[in-house]
């Protein structure tokens, strides 16, 4: 399918769709300038902790320990910061602002009960809308969003339903698509990666001006412990032959990349394959107070893997293992690669080809950094 293609068939189909009583594209709208206010993962929770972890049943000794650790995280944040930080954010929404997008791990999850789980997404989902100005609220599938006793169930059963309601259309999957005027938005499920779905996706969005892949684990290699959990990143042929195959349709597809998981705010831009992806990695979760405040941790492609190099055990007391070939796969390809603990909200700006993204550390008033995807 060529561009022309794309854009008749993306205003013969989302015409229609009604957002909050206005069109997401109506005629020559498509062109204008747009935005959509980001927010990475936030890991909602509460105090008590029995409010929602009640029924909590992590057996094995030193993950129970990590994620109650987690818990009395989260409960603390979301008591002040959080809150500061999500009225930051609906202050940044304005009469262009679209919609608002959420990078994944959008609770902490282990509930150990599907119905609390389910209750968990609810609760969070209905406090976001009525905060962020009752705005299409997107979200795209965490680990934390699954993980506990039939909590993939729990969220595949809830969230598809919502999302469908949220888009106006139907959304029957973990992995979908939508647009906003002539750029169209690959929402990809990396928990379980749906390879044929985003295929046809890709197929069917081809000629699309911007293309946007919104997914919770990035693209490229994390700089961290845990560095292998990105798209097909796991060491079997079959993700290495599955992460080579997209990366080279996603490069010649030049697409920006919305991410989170990392818990960071990252930029990096990699050339390769016979194009470019451009990721964007956000993050939310202001679990302490110098996390509000921008600071750089690391910059240049010279950088990238350092950290994950510096680690000596991995949470359950294992040897880390050198990853240093996979970080050397990518690091001739980084052009920029800028790095940051810091945590806040988003506000990307499309216009034509141009797509910047202002960050807002903690509860800034101010434009913390401004990181531009496409000049």
């Amino acid at each position: 399918m060529k561009r022309r293609e794309f854009l008749a068939t993306s205003a013969a189909s989302i015409a229609g769709l009604a957002f909050g009583g206005a069109f997401l594209t109506e005629g020559k709208a498509r062109d204008k300038k747009y935005s959509v206010v980001i927010l990475g993962d936030t890991h909602f929770d509460t105090e008590p902790a029995s409010i929602y972890h009640s029924d909590y049943n992590e057996p094995v000794e030193w993950l129970n320990r990590v994620q109650r650790e987690e818990f009395a995280r989260n409960g603390e944040m979301w008591r002040e910061r959080c809150p500061k930080l999500l009225k930051r954010a609906a202050c940044l929404i304005d009469d262009d602002t679209r919609m608002v997008l959420q990078m994944g791990d959008l609770i902490q999850g282990d509930c150990g009960n599907p119905l609390v789980h389910k209750k968990m997404l609810a609760d969070v989902m209905d406090r976001f809308k009525s905060e962020l100005c009752g705005l299409p609220f997107v979200t795209v599938v965490g680990n934390h969003d699954i993980r506990g006793t039939g909590a993939e169930n729990a969220y595949k059963e809830y969230m598809p339903a919502r999302m469908s309601s949220e888009l106006g259309k139907e959304i029957s999957k973990t992995t979908f698509s939508f647009n906003i005027g002539d750029d169209a938005y690959i929402v990809i499920d990396f928990n379980r990666p749906d390879d044929a779905e985003i295929e046809k996706l890709l197929e069917e969005t081809e000629g699309a001006r911007n293309t946007f892949i919104v997914i919770h684990g990035p693209l490229l290699p994390f700089d961290g412990g845990s560095c292998r959990w990105f798209f097909h990143g796991a060491e079997s042929q079959k993700h290495t032959d599955a992460r080579r195959h997209f990366r080279e349709l996603f490069a010649r597809r030049n697409v920006i990349c919305l991410c989170g998981h990392t818990h960071s705010t990252e930029l990096a831009d990699w050339y390769g394959d016979g194009g470019r992806i451009t990721q964007m990695t956000m993050n939310s979760v202001w679990s302490k107070e110098e996390y509000g405040i921008y600071t750089v941790k690391a910059e240049g492609a010279g950088e990238y893997g350092k950290f994950r190099m510096a680690k000596k055990t991995m949470p359950d007391g294992s040897p880390v293992k050198d990853e240093s070939a996979l970080f050397e796969e990518y690091r001739p390809g980084l052009k920029r690669y800028v790095n940051s603990n810091s945590a806040g909200s988003y506000k990307m700006t499309v216009s034509g080809r141009r797509v910047i993204v202002d960050f807002y550390a903690g509860d800034a008033t101010r434009v913390s950094e401004r990181f531009v995807l496409r000049p």
